[in-house]
């Protein structure tokens, strides 16, 4: 089965501040995206990989992500969207019609483990829908207004993470019949809303995503210690 990673970074990170986008940040010598886009070349399950970026880093992407590294898999550089639903749409638009599962994945996330994907990607040859999750470990509380409106069943509740990996048709149809706009804040939800049943993998090791200053440092630590090892 032809199987295509979509990794998408063409985000502005808003939120973690700065003229640099987070996933172009150097961690322990090259740009965070780099270390992402190496954990895909290293899946064995994983036959090509496309990545999603926006216009304005194209060419750092290029010089700086891409060539230095001399990835195997990496096949073509798109430019992505406004939001994020609109980049995997065109990172899956970019995809050959031969692709039968695409793991679609966050730029920033750079510590998902090989095996983990190639776990969700062989998952997903079957099931047709899986992705990584982890159980929450804090008790959750719904809130409106500032006040507690309930507390929700921990034993019940997953952290999403990213790879997500789906048939390829399944996927473009969700897409493509989506209803809930640009709001999406992941693919598993428009596949679950067309009826699908999503398994979940819980990872073997930390996968967090960057978000915060903050979460650099930690990946850089765990990183330090990765290679080290």
């Amino acid at each position: 089965m032809k199987v295509y990673a979509v990794i998408v970074a063409a985000g502005r990170s808003e939120r973690f501040g700065g003229a640099v986008p987070k996933q172009f940040r150097e961690v322990c010598g090259r740009p965070l995206l780099s270390w992402t886009i190496s954990r895909f070349e290293k899946a064995a399950s994983v036959d090509k990989i496309v990545l999603v970026v926006s216009e304005d880093n194209l060419l750092y992407t290029f010089h700086k992500v891409v060539d230095p590294y001399k990835y195997t898999k990496l096949e073509k550089i798109v430019i992505g969207g406004e939001k994020r639903s609109q980049s995997v749409i065109n990172g899956l638009k970019a995809l050959p019609l031969s692709t039968d599962i695409v793991a679609i994945h966050d730029g920033a996330r750079p510590l998902v483990l090989p095996a983990d994907i190639d776990e969700v990607v062989n998952l997903a040859k079957t099931r047709k829908a899986a992705m990584l999750a982890v159980p929450a470990t804090d008790t959750i509380k719904r809130v409106k207004d500032g006040y507690i409106i309930t507390t929700l069943e921990r034993e019940a509740l997953y952290y999403a993470q990213t790879p997500q990996v789906f048939q390829y048709d399944l996927i473009v149809s969700a897409h493509e019949h989506n209803t809930m706009g640009n709001h999406i804040t992941d693919d598993a939800m428009l596949v679950e809303a067309m009826g699908f049943m999503v398994q979940v993998v819980v990872p073997r090791s930390v996968n967090i995503k960057v978000t915060t200053p903050e979460d650099l440092i930690m990946v850089e630590a765990l990183l330090e210690r990765e290679i080290h090892e």
